[in-house]
Parts: C-alpha cells; sequence; structure tokens
C-alpha cells in the first residue's frame, strides 16, 4: 500500500524543501516509484525539480498545475503529473520514477478566492482526486507550507504519516510544539469528511535535525525536542512511535548548488565531504523504509 508522508513545521526556514526533494530522490534511487507534490506557494520543489524553462510556461498557464483543478476546474490531478521529473540537456530521464506534482504562484489563491461549487472543502476535492493516481507509487510526500492552511490540509488529509523538519534551536522547537496543537484542531475539524479506505488519520511520526552546521552541539537541543516528544506522547496527541530520527543531515554547499542545477543531490557530482552529505539523505531514506519493514 501506498504510503503518504507530509513534511511541515509551523517554524519556516527549517530546509524543509532541501529534505523533501533530496528525500524523494533517495527513495527514487532506492528503486521505489515516488510521486512529490508540491503544496507552497512558494513553488520551490517544482522550481528545483523542473527549472525555471519548464515551470515559467507553466506559471503562466490555467492548467497543468495543482491549483488548476480548484480553478478553473477543468483539470485532474492525474492530467498535471511531471512524470520523471528530473531531465537531462537532451531531455532524457535521469532519476526514472521521480514524478511531482507542480504548483505555481497561483496557489496562494486558494487560501482567498476559491469557493467550490458544491460546498466541499479543498482537501476533500483534492483527496478524491489523488485516490485515482496514489496506487501508481509506493511513496507520496507532501512538501507543505509552514502552516495549516487549506492547502497544507490537503496534504495533512490524506497522510497517515508526518514528520518535522527542525533545526537544533528553541524557534524549531516552539513551531513544532504549534504544530501539533494545529493538527490536533484540524483532525477533530475534518473527520466528517474522511472516507472509506482511507488510511488513519495524520499522526507525527518523527522529528528530522536538518541542516546541521558544522562544529554544532546538538544534545542540548536534542533532549529538549525529545522531552517534548514524550509529553506529547503522553497526552496522546502524537504517534507512539514518535522519535526523533537518528539521521541528521548535515548543512552543506552542495545542496544549494544543487538547487541551481535543478538536480538532487545524489546527481550532483561533489568533491570531498560533501558526498557525506548524500549519504545523510539516504541514511533518512533507509530509517522511512525501516519504518515499512516494521509494520
Amino acid at each position: 500500500m501506498v504510503r503518504k508522508l507530509s513534511f511541515i513545521n509551523y517554524k519556516g526556514g527549517v530546509g524543509k524543501t532541501s529534505l523533501v526533494v533530496n528525500l524523494a530522490a533517495s527513495l527514487a534511487e532506492a528503486g521505489k516509484r515516488v510521486l512529490l507534490v508540491d503544496l507552497d506557494a512558494q513553488s520551490n520543489s517544482s522550481i528545483w525539480l523542473m527549472r525555471l524553462e519548464r515551470w515559467n510556461p507553466l506559471n503562466t498557464s490555467d492548467v497543468g498545475h495543482l491549483y488548476s483543478i480548484f480553478e478553473p476546474g477543468v483539470c485532474r490531478l492525474r492530467d498535471c503529473v511531471e512524470r520523471d521529473v528530473v531531465r537531462g540537456k537532451e531531455g532524457e530521464a535521469l532519476l526514472p520514477g521521480l514524478d511531482v506534482l507542480p504548483t505555481t504562484f497561483t496557489l496562494v489563491d486558494l487560501e482567498h478566492d476559491f469557493e467550490p461549487q458544491d460546498g466541499r472543502p479543498a482537501f476533500a476535492i483534492f483527496q478524491e482526486q489523488l485516490a485515482e493516481i496514489e496506487e501508481d507509487y509506493d511513496f507520496i510526500l507532501f512538501d507543505c507550507p509552514p502552516n495549516v492552511l487549506y492547502a497544507a490540509q490537503c496534504g495533512i488529509f490524506c497522510s497517515s504519516e508526518i514528520y518535522v523538519p527542525a533545526n537544533p534551536d528553541a524557534l524549531s522547537l516552539i513551531g513544532f510544539t504549534l504544530l501539533v496543537g494545529k493538527l490536533q484542531q484540524f483532525n477533530y475539524l475534518c473527520a466528517s469528511f474522511r472516507v472509506a479506505g482511507m488510511q488513519p488519520r495524520a499522526e507525527v511520526h518523527g522529528v528530522i535535525f536538518n541542516a546541521i552546521k558544522s562544529n554544532m552541539d546538538i544534545e542540548v537541543p536534542k533532549m529538549r525536542m525529545q522531552f517534548r516528544i514524550n509529553q506529547f506522547k503522553n497526552q496522546g496527541k502524537v504517534g507512539k512511535d514518535a522519535r526523533i530520527f537518528e539521521s541528521k543531515i548535515r548543512d552543506a554547499i552542495v545542496v544549494r548548488r544543487a538547487v541551481t542545477l535543478g538536480l538532487p543531490v545524489n546527481l550532483v557530482k561533489s568533491l570531498g565531504n560533501e558526498n557525506s552529505v548524500r549519504d545523510d539523505y539516504r541514511s533518512v531514506a533507509e530509517e522511512i523504509l525501516s519504518v515499512q519493514s516494521s509494520n
């Protein structure tokens, strides 16, 4: 069965998109069929993987991107998927098995202007259409904005697993705390829209420390985060298996170079210890896969 994972923290700037893109690439590299759904109106995942030459025409089009399933509503999700999105100079697929459901800046209108004719919320419309294609994949990863507004709700409603990218600082801990409270509220509000066959409702299953600077001691922030996770476990507000990942992602210039090249890190030629960052993403992918094998 497909696993649907949302990546979100109420604090922005934690390196969420770099984590999601490179985790998706590592899972595809491991032979999994992966769909990355860009739910952030900043469109960073879409621009990264499609590059500007393919994304710019999409940004001026009424069709082919996520918001077009809502307005004008003539597309369905299956029509918007960019298959084998990572391409070489000749258009050849460089990482088969990694697809993206792109978004554009128009997605911000979902929060302000969209009024469905049938009264159903956006997340229910999205879930219905995702169900038409989800069995094509082993993993669907949702790159969510740092909030639980309408776009993020689309991913959260469809997911059963939530992972929280975090930096080893106080603001990430505050963002995690706010997120758990907002998730409780949303899960209550959306309960009546759940349909037969859906996976269990979304819960936080893990925190992943990301973009860690060299020589940074993360033991104290890690201890504080673990204390908060334990509190939430005792209150039944996160998954029973919620934990801090053993794997952590180091900060590296190669990540920023990968964005410029329009490639995930595992396809970028790197030097020296930059290879270790590629291994960090692979290690996170292995931990994600180990959850599957243990269930």
